[in-house]
């Protein structure tokens, strides 16, 4: 089905890609597009974004590029002001910045611990408080955020900043949803398992000191009952379900994207 988002509005931060092929954002905001929304791209990297736009475009779609670190408020105030002033209004939000860092309660530094708060969870805070004001006054809106398994499960990682920082982020938006259901306001959350995108294999190439991502790629998908990871479009078509009118009757809830991983470690 074509045009589910047809006239829609959305931003989509970390819209770009940690490198070739399809990260998480970067699918998301080609697959809104395809389905006629207009995009405002927002990354740290331009480059990133500007790869993003140029599928969009080359598509026929419409999208604008905005580079922005989205931990600063004044950053955050900037993108829902230049949203507005090319496109005109907000329909959605989707925030998909997030990232990992290894460290346990002890071994961790409080440095650490805050820029994970920062781009894992307050980041959306900043957005939200930013955006729900504009869908507040076009009396409706949808909101999805992006979390992780880790925020529901062991996964087998000392992540402790990380697997907070998403469990409270899956719980921001229950809260937000609920704050704004009478407004016509849905707030999501799509939350991966684990996928393989740029962002992981460049991980893994900087992490993994015997150069063998090969094997470790192998045994990440061999721990999945599926046999495999997902990819980016898993995440992004969860989204455009949680974003398009056919969940309009859905807030305040997750989609799990995880090939059944979550299941088996119950």
């Amino acid at each position: 089905m074509a045009g589910r988002l047809k006239d829609k509005v959305a931003i989509v931060t970390g819209a770009g890609s940690a490198g070739p092929g399809w990260g998480n954002g970067k699918a998301t905001a080609v697959l809104f597009a395809r389905e006629g929304a207009r995009i405002f791209a927002v990354d740290i990297d331009t480059a990133a974004a500007d790869e993003t736009r140029a599928i969009i475009e080359e598509e026929g779609g419409a999208c604008a590029v905005h580079q922005a670190d989205v931990t600063d408020e004044g950053a955050v105030e900037a993108i829902v002001a230049a949203c507005l002033d090319a496109f005109g209004h907000i329909d959605i939000l989707h925030n998909n910045v997030g990232g990992s860092a290894p460290g346990g309660a002890a071994s961790m530094t409080k440095e650490t611990w805050d820029r994970q708060m920062d781009h894992n969870l307050n980041h959306v805070f900043l957005a939200c408080r930013h955006v729900l004001p504009v869908m507040e006054r076009q009396d409706g809106g949808a909101i999805v955020n992006v979390a992780s398994v880790s925020g529901i499960r062991w996964t087998g990682s000392w992540h402790i900043a990380y697997d907070a920082a998403k469990a409270a982020l899956i719980r921001f938006s229950k809260v937000v949803a609920l704050e704004y259901a009478k407004k016509g306001i849905r707030c999501n959350t799509v939350v991966p398992g684990q996928m393989h995108t740029p962002l992981v294999e460049a991980r893994l190439a900087r992490d993994r000191t015997d150069g063998d991502v090969a094997a470790l790629i192998a045994s990440r998908d061999a721990r999945i009952p599926m046999g495999k990871q997902g990819d980016a479009w898993d995440v992004a078509y969860a989204a455009l379900y949680l974003a398009s009118d056919e969940a309009k009757y859905v807030t305040a809830t997750e989609i799990v994207v995880d090939g059944g991983l979550t299941a088996k470690c119950d």
